[in-house]
């Protein structure tokens, strides 16, 4: 199972993302635990200088808009 992460402060894109991201894993049927972390301190120690970012197990793999449904397909089929 992936761990993702959505960071940012709870804007709207940043929610946009975690709820494209979860549609997407259930249409895939892809079991994965995806937290919301808004607190900016563990957003700095990953490094993060715009949102909504997106940590697939603690490695940041997207930064600064709203991901694309293809890239998210990519990411979540990557073993």
């Amino acid at each position: 199972m992936k761990i993702i992460k959505v960071l940012g402060t709870g804007c709207a894109k940043c929610t946009k993302t975690l709820e494209a991201i979860s549609k997407i894993a259930d249409e895939l049927n892809i079991d994965i635990n995806i937290i919301k972390e808004t607190d900016p301190e563990v957003i700095m120690e990953y490094g993060v200088m715009s949102t909504p970012a997106v940590i697939i197990d603690e490695v940041n793999v997207h930064s600064g808009s709203i991901p694309h449904r293809q890239e998210i397909e990519v990411w979540l089929q990557e073993e």
